[in-house]
C-alpha cells in the first residue's frame, strides 16, 4: 500500500518551508544559489535539490520560491 506516501511527501514538503522560513527570516529576496546551497547543508533530499538547482538564476521572494518548488510557506 501507499498509505506512507503521503506522510513522506509532506514531512518532505515541511523541511523545504522550514528551510525557506529561516532562509527567508529579515531578508524579502534571496538568490537561487543562496538557496541551493542552503539547502545542500540541510541535507534535503535529491529531488529537492534538482528542483532548486533547476530554477533559472536569480532572485526569489519566498512566494516566488514556494510557488516554484512547491512549497507552502506565503
Amino acid at each position: 500500500m501507499t498509505d506512507d506516501a503521503p506522510v513522506t511527501d509532506e514531512t518532505d514538503t515541511r523541511r523545504l518551508d522550514d528551510l525557506l522560513e529561516d532562509l527567508y527570516h529579515g531578508q524579502e529576496r534571496v538568490t537561487q544559489a543562496t538557496i541551493y546551497r542552503r539547502a545542500v547543508a540541510a541535507e534535503l533530499p535529491a529531488d529537492w535539490l534538482t528542483r532548486i538547482a533547476a530554477l533559472p538564476e536569480g532572485e526569489y521572494s519566498v512566494d516566488e520560491a514556494a510557488d516554484l518548488l512547491g512549497g507552502s510557506v506565503t
